[in-house]
């Protein structure tokens, strides 16, 4: 019998070390916007003749010794906390290296489009929950200096931002300036960690959130959305269906018509029912299958960055 129990124990301490301890988000660490603006590292993108200017992660990588030193710290800052990491370098060389990644995902049919600009591409990729921006500067104070820093938390399916920090760090000889940086913010981390992980648990309680779009393609077939299906309009369908595979049926209906439906906030699970991961082109898919089997219906779907999706009804 002591035996039993101390086996049982034993157990019990296994499955409390395994199954007890709370999940943790996936980081990225990238330099700000406004960082990459001031240090000339960006890049002119065209969207479908629209002109943008985004960060050039790449440039900056191959050129800035600091931005480097700067990533890597705030990621072994991270890493103490027992935060997953993704690292942006490798990711991007990744990305580069494969021959499937386009500039567009493009329909067969109608040549509609949702374009993917490199940053869209790298985040797909890389599919982390929470992007942590640095952006930083150098003040001089005779031979010593200092670092005066901001670090944001954004959701990286939303670019909401989840928390944040800045601050001035005391004087220092230290030259290095992600050493700079790591006295500044060690006396900052556990209240940040703390807010990225609060964000985080929110997301496993009430789901992620994302956007969904669904239009028609008039493919001569005569389908909108007002058409009947064992009657019921598709547009019924459509919403029931995002009621019932959405975390306590959370989101708004923010636009709909015969020919378009635009779901916004819309909170689904992080994981399947098997444990794998779940995001925004995986719901978009289920539901694609949805409409086959429901209404024999042929559906496209495309996504734009991680948090927004299109299922296009009537085309592949």
């Amino acid at each position: 019998m002591k035996k039993l129990y101390a086996i049982l124990f034993i157990v019990a301490l296994v499955h409390t070390g395994v199954y007890g301890q709370a999940k943790k988000p996936t980081i990225m660490v990238v330099p700000a916007n406004v960082w990459c603006t001031h240090n000339g590292y960006t890049q002119k993108y065209n969207n479908q003749g629209i002109i943008t200017e985004l960060p050039d992660y790449k440039k900056a990588l191959d050129n800035d010794l600091n931005l480097v030193n700067v990533i890597t710290k705030i990621g072994e800052l991270m890493a103490e906390k027992d935060f997953p990491l993704k690292d942006m370098a490798s990711s991007i060389r990744s990305i580069e290296q494969s021959s499937a990644e386009h500039e567009m995902t493009t329909s067969s049919t109608s040549g509609a489009s949702l374009a993917e600009s490199p940053l869209d591409r790298l985040m797909n990729r890389v599919k982390a929950d929470i992007l942590i921006e640095v952006v930083w500067n150098i003040n001089t104070m005779g031979p010593k200096r200092s670092v005066t820093y901001t670090l944001r938390g954004l959701d990286a399916y939303t670019n909401k931002q989840v928390a944040a920090t800045q601050g001035t760090g005391e004087p220092s000889m230290a030259a290095e300036v992600a050493v700079l940086l790591e006295e500044a913010v060690v006396d900052k981390m556990d209240a940040f960690v703390s807010q990225l992980q609060k964000h985080f648990d929110d997301l496993m309680a009430n789901g992620r959130e994302v956007a969904l779009e669904v239009h028609v393609f008039d493919n001569g077939s005569g389908v909108n959305l007002e058409s009947e299906f064992g009657g019921a309009e598709l547009q019924e369908i459509i919403e029931d269906w995002v009621a019932q595979n959405t975390v306590a049926h959370r989101f708004s209906l923010t636009d709909a018509t015969e020919n378009m439906m635009l779901f916004e906030q819309v909170r689904i699970p992080l994981y399947r029912e098997n444990g794998m991961a779940r995001d925004t082109r995986s719901f978009a898919n289920d539901l694609r299958k949805y409409l086959n089997q429901k209404a024999n219906l042929t559906c496209k779907v495309m996504t734009k960055g991680l948090g927004k999706a299109e299922l296009v009804i009537g085309e592949k």
